[in-house]
This record gives C-alpha cells, sequence and structure tokens, in this order.
C-alpha cells in the first residue's frame, strides 16, 4: 500500500496551489458541476467547444490537495483536446484507480502522479470529479449539436422544419 507521503508530495502540492483556467468562462456552451458526498468536494466547470475540440474552459474548485492535483493537471492539458480523448482519459484514470491499470497516455501523462491513490478508495471520487463535470458538459454540448443537426436535415429533405 502507498504511503501517505507518496500520495500528499511536494508535486501535488505545487500543482494544487497553481491551478490553470480558475476563471469561470462568460459565455459556456455548458457549465456542469459535480460532487463527492463522500469527502465533500466539488468541482464546477464551464466548457465551450468547436469541431469537437475543447476552445475554452474554466473551473471552479472547492475539493482536497488530490481533486485539486487532478483539476490542475487537467486545467493545463485540456485547450485543443478532443471530447475523445477527455472520455478517454476519464476512462484511464478509472481503470488505473480501480483496475490497476496503467496511468492515461499523451497529453494527459502527468496523471501518472496520483497513481497511489489507486491504495484509498476513499479518494478516488474525489481525483474522478473533473472528469465526471466533463462528460457532463461535453454530453450537453454534443446532444444539442445533435438536435440541431436532426432538425437541419429534415427542414433540407422537405423543405420545413418537421419532426
Amino acid at each position: 500500500m502507498a504511503d501517505l507521503d507518496e500520495i500528499y508530495n511536494t508535486k501535488l502540492l505545487e500543482l494544487a496551489a497553481h491551478i490553470p483556467h480558475s476563471e469561470r468562462l462568460k459565455a459556456p456552451d455548458a457549465t456542469a458541476t459535480a460532487h463527492s458526498k463522500l469527502c465533500g468536494s466539488t468541482v464546477s466547470i464551464d466548457l465551450t467547444m468547436s469541431n469537437g475540440r475543447v476552445t475554452g474552459f474554466g473551473q471552479t474548485v472547492k475539493a482536497c490537495l488530490l481533486g485539486q492535483a487532478t483539476c490542475a493537471i487537467v486545467g493545463g492539458n485540456v485547450i485543443e483536446a478532443t471530447s475523445q480523448e477527455l472520455r478517454e482519459t476519464s476512462a484511464a484514470m478509472l481503470r488505473m484507480l480501480k483496475e490497476e491499470g496503467p496511468p492515461p497516455p499523451g497529453r494527459f501523462a502527468q496523471l501518472a502522479l496520483l497513481e497511489p491513490v489507486r491504495h484509498y478508495k476513499a479518494r478516488h471520487g474525489s481525483v474522478m470529479l473533473v472528469f465526471e463535470a466533463i462528460e457532463q458538459a461535453i454530453a450537453e454540448i454534443e446532444g444539442r449539436e445533435e438536435n440541431r443537426g436532426g432538425q437541419r436535415t429534415l427542414k433540407q429533405k422537405n423543405g420545413e422544419p418537421h419532426l
């Protein structure tokens, strides 16, 4: 089992002290909040996307050191990430924590710093909050785009909107 010093290390403290994109967006495409009942942590995010890529990101983080460090790593790498890349990173984090899988690769590889958390189930929720909020926001954005796209297609075929 991981030692507490391994989990609460200097690098995570540094990350938590400098969380990128800590300002909320003025006109987000979607806003989402995730909350952990177990530890009381809350992460709220604002997201803008264009062509399936993140173009703007803002976050408010009221979480423990581990949640803050995760938000710092994600916040520092989220711009230009695709919705698919974010979903894959979220799934990789969950596997890393729950199934002893490898850390996420690529731009989010620094999340490997949170690997020792896998031994502390009570902390998994806080680490995953930012991903839960991002996935909610992406689903909202994609849902609106699908609805608009379907209506446009019907309009083009029939010359007027029909359901």
